[in-house]
């Protein structure tokens, strides 16, 4: 059987960065990372907006803030290194009415607490920005940026196998056993044991934690995320990015606009209930985790409580004139004949039995087994020092 000092589940960018690490801090060990699909950056990763986040939003002192400001110098330096393309072009977040201006001044401070470069700007200089935007006023965020994250993965796997680790892909953890001081991971194609596994199973990293044997204080409920993108005879409508204020009471950004690293403008998301863990279209249902989902606590009080903020999300994802009317908010110019289908993606959103939203980042050791139990936004920008934090909790439980 073969043997490992670490396993590593799962081929996204916090499992990838987390085994590159690894590496890095223990060069003389040997790493095994395993995917269950046959390619990386398959799902979350692969599938949101490419936007290095300047950690504007996040509470003060929490581990998404921390992370963020630090994971998205750490990231533009591996770009750099590795001749990624990245730009650090900015964005707007846009106050739309009178009743939005305390929450926009709320998110100021919220930024320079957290050390974010940010100002308050009024509509001239926001017009300067982005000329086609409504808005009374705006908060301007100078070094946020793009990136290409699955390029990222590409460049952490070719170190990781280049250290001597190995990365087996179509290979998926089915059952976790101890012998002695190991952990054994079971999967189709043979049994692998290692010293030391790490869970970064996104989407499904509440099953893989109850498999090694820990009670996870949330499950996984995926929200799938709908999004457009402009026709090339629209995009001079939108320079970079523009967000609009977020409702406090509610986890998503709202539509947005974000200009990609590859070139294009990508409208969205929206955020409804997904039937499957992978259900990026509306007709994938995956019964049993339907009802999963149904069925549990968390998400009927989340339910009853924003049932009415979940039926417009509904309603944006079956009517696209309905999607352009948030949209057109933030750029009035926009017009239904601008946008064309993109593809969608799904948010792994941990929820605990009262309902409420776990908000932060949640990494959790269960004897030789970190479990990554939430990793949302920003996760990708804080992909690097949430590795970092990784390997600490490995080598004080190594010791």
């Amino acid at each position: 059987m073969p043997t490992s000092d670490l396993i590593v589940i799962g081929g996204g960018i916090v499992g990838l960065a987390t085994a590159y690490k690894y590496q890095r801090r223990f060069p003389g060990r040997s790493c095994l990372l395993l995917e269950k699909e046959p390619e990386l950056a398959a799902h979350q990763t692969g599938r949101n907006s490419g936007v290095l986040h300047s950690g504007i939003y996040y509470k003060p002192g929490s581990l998404k803030a921390k992370n963020c400001r630090e994971g998205k110098l750490a990231m533009e330096e591996f770009c750099r290194a590795e001749g990624v393309p990245f730009d650090v072009c900015g964005k707007v977040i846009v106050a739309l009415s009178e009743a939005e201006l305390p929450r926009l001044d709320n998110i100021l401070e919220r930024g320079r607490a957290n050390g974010v470069g940010c100002e308050i700007i009024d509509r001239g200089r926001l017009l300067e920005l982005e000329p086609h935007v409504a808005g009374l006023r705006a908060i301007h965020v100078p070094e946020t940026g793009i990136v290409d994250y699955p390029l990222v993965c590409q460049r952490l796997a070719e170190r990781i196998k280049e250290a001597g680790g190995e990365i087996k892909l179509g290979t998926c953890a089915r059952r976790f056993r101890s012998d002695g001081p190991d952990t054994i991971v079971e999967t189709l194609s043979g049994d692998y044991s290692a010293r030391q596994v790490v869970n970064c199973a996104g989407l499904y990293s509440d099953h893989v934690a109850a498999l090694t044997g820990e009670k996870p204080p949330a499950k996984i409920i995926p929200f799938r995320g709908e999004y457009f993108e402009l026709k090339p005879e629209a995009e001079q409508l939108v320079r970079n990015l523009i967000y609009p204020v977020p409702d406090p009471a509610f986890p998503f950004l709202g539509v947005h606009f974000t200009r990609m690293i590859n070139g294009g403008v990508e409208c969205g998301p929206n955020a409804v209930l997904a039937f499957a863990r992978e259900g990026y279209f509306k007709t994938t249902i995956n019964v049993s985790e339907l009802a999963e989902s149904l069925t549990y606590p968390g998400f009927l009080r989340l339910a009853a409580k924003y049932w009415r903020m979940g039926a417009g999300e509904m309603w944006r994802s079956v009517s696209k004139q309905a999607f352009v009317r948030a949209l057109s908010r933030l750029v009035p110019e926009i017009e239904a004949s601008h946008l064309s289908p993109a593809p969608a993606g799904v948010r792994a959103q941990a929820l605990l039995p009262d309902g409420s939203l776990v908000d932060d980042f949640l990494i959790e050791t269960h004897g030789n087994v970190v479990n990554v139990l939430n990793a949302p936004s920003p996760a990708a920008t804080s992909a690097l020092t949430i590795g970092d934090s990784i390997v600490e909790r490995l080598a004080a439980g190594r010791g």
